[in-house]
């Protein structure tokens, strides 16, 4: 079966995140959560910073990018 990704499978993937969508670079299968290091499936990346450029594996893991980031607020820098 061929996804979407043709020509990337098993290869990490190089995007562009954009507001609400992400740009495709460089295909491939996966991208690597930059808080976890976890491989996240392209089709299935749902979390992803435009200011940093980075990809998350789930919310809990973007909560504590923007945290780390000291973006929340009411949160002393």
């Amino acid at each position: 079966m061929m996804n979407r990704f043709e020509g990337g499978s098993g290869k990490e993937a190089r995007l562009r995140y954009l507001d609400g969508d992400f740009q495709i670079l460089t295909p491939g299968s996966h991208v690597i959560c930059a808080m976890t290091g976890r491989p996240i499936m392209v089709d299935e990346l749902k979390y992803w910073s435009v200011d940093r450029q980075e990809a998350y594996v789930d919310a809990a893991a973007s909560l504590e990018a923007e945290k780390r980031a000291g973006n929340l607020p009411n949160q002393r820098r």
